[in-house]
């Protein structure tokens, strides 16, 4: 007699094949994920470059860092391991140019909230002002020397004579990062202007380095790459991506309106507006603008000063209404007058005036203090007593 098995509850049967394609389900879905990552790490590396004023740094500066990013991980074609934002030197000698020093500062406030973009001041140390093409290349160049002088594994956090706008993580792999220069439209136009560029500089730009544009949505791009010969022939390394989201919102803006004593309160960075109303920049007139947050752990002091010996500021015009062109050329005539203030970098040794760095890059840092913290140093205590507010 064969006896008949019966399945104690169909119900319970069907929730157990339930659990079971769950558990099929999960462990595919994890495997897909492994294979994702593991593909992203053979795409091809890139890291971001941008060059020009910044007087002052605008969210939409920041803004073309993660549109461009955004662009790149979609399309599935390279990996973006950095973005560096490079501040031209005080010799620059455009209206409504606030010194290089006070430049660095405000980069600096602005991406505190970003953990991939970072501040080269390289540029401004220089004993003049430097050429878009050269700036890139020096950038490239010390990451190839980088990433040629160690193997996988290596440790960037814990080297502190790297360069602070290094990208981390180079050494996961030996695979080469290729810097390119990220930029508006109006950029791309500016090759065209006769005189204003050297085709030599745009050739070596675009065919080692790349490019990649920010457009304004309608605008034709294209067509100023069809004029140029240089540009078709390279226009494989050209890359032209549209904001679809506007954002008006230019340095000039913001200049004019602090000139006017109108107030810019949400069309720029809260740590970079309180910056600029201590430091009374672009003719700041405080009468009419609303306060910013002041956060308690942010310390300000302009009793440190950098350490080139050649650094200095240049006054600011009463001009504000010009637009300042990244692409310009630099004025011949400028006015020099003593630096006087940097934003603090409170474990600094200072030495008279000056502000000692621990290596490239270092040159203007922002430290955070908590506001309940009781047990400083006497001459920490003395440092912060001479903060002007």
């Amino acid at each position: 007699m064969i006896a008949k098995i019966s399945w104690p509850n169909h119900n319970i049967t069907s929730a157990a094949c339930r659990w079971i394609g769950i558990y099929k389900d999960r462990k595919k879905s994890r495997k897909m994920s492994a294979f994702i990552e593991e593909t992203k790490s053979l795409l091809p590396r890139i890291a971001f470059i941008a060059c020009g004023c910044f007087s002052p740094p605008t969210p939409m500066h920041l803004r073309m860092f993660e549109i461009a990013r955004d662009h790149f991980e979609m399309q599935g074609t390279h990996r973006v391991v950095g973005g560096i934002i490079s501040p031209t030197h005080d010799s620059y000698g455009k209206k409504g140019l606030a010194s290089s020093l006070d430049r660095c500062a405000m980069v600096k406030l602005a991406t505190q909230s970003s953990n991939w973009i970072r501040l080269s001041d390289w540029e401004v140390h220089q004993n003049q002002w430097m050429r878009t093409q050269a700036v890139l290349q020096h950038h490239q160049n010390y990451i190839n020397n980088h990433i040629n002088s160690g193997g996988p594994g290596g440790d960037d956090e814990q080297d502190t004579h790297l360069a602070g706008w290094l990208p981390r993580g180079l050494h996961e792999s030996r695979d080469p990062v290729r810097l390119k220069l990220l930029c508006g439209g109006d950029l791309l136009e500016s090759f065209a202007v006769p005189g204003l560029w050297a085709e030599a500089d745009i050739e070596d730009i675009v065919a080692n380095h790349g490019l990649v544009v920010i457009t304004r949505a309608g605008s034709n791009p294209g067509k100023f790459i069809f004029d140029s010969d240089i540009l078709t022939k390279y226009q494989n390394n050209i890359t032209l991506i549209t904001n679809w989201v506007p954002n008006e919102v230019s340095s000039s803006l913001i200049r004019r309106l602090l000139g006017r004593g109108q107030s810019v309160k949400y069309l720029l960075d809260d740590l970079v507006l309180e910056y600029i109303k201590r430091q009374r920049l672009f003719n700041f007139k405080s009468k009419y603008i609303t306060d910013a947050v002041r956060p308690n752990h942010l310390l300000f002091n302009h009793a440190y000063t950098d350490n080139n010996q050649n650094a200095s500021s240049y006054s600011v015009s009463d001009q504000l209404e010009q637009d300042m062109d990244e692409s310009d050329t630099p004025s011949p005539q400028l006015q020099h007058t003593a630096t006087s203030r940097v934003f603090c970098c409170g474990e600094a040794t200072l030495r008279g005036s000056k502000m000692q760095r621990s290596g490239p890059g270092q040159a203007v840092q922002v430290i955070t203090m908590q506001a309940d913290e009781k047990e400083e140093s006497q001459a920490k205590k003395k440092k912060i007593s001479q903060v002007q507010l």
